[in-house]
């Protein structure tokens, strides 16, 4: 019985390590795409538009859209 509880808890660790793998994959990618459309464009950033003021700004590397 301790055994069964153990690969359990050893499959469910390595299924939340693999959920957490593929999320970083696709950032990572997503970044990538948009460093490659920017290089191809000659464009300095990507601009967003910000809610409260309306105002467009250059999206920061950090953040998530």
């Amino acid at each position: 019985m301790v055994q069964l509880l153990l690969l359990a808890a050893v499959l469910l660790v390595a299924w939340m390590g693999y959920k957490r793998f593929l999320k970083e994959a696709e950032r990572v990618s997503k970044s990538v795409r948009r460093a490659e459309k920017e290089s191809e464009t000659g464009a300095s950033g990507t601009l967003v538009e910000d809610p409260k003021t309306g105002e467009y700004r250059v999206e920061d590397k950090d953040e998530e859209s």
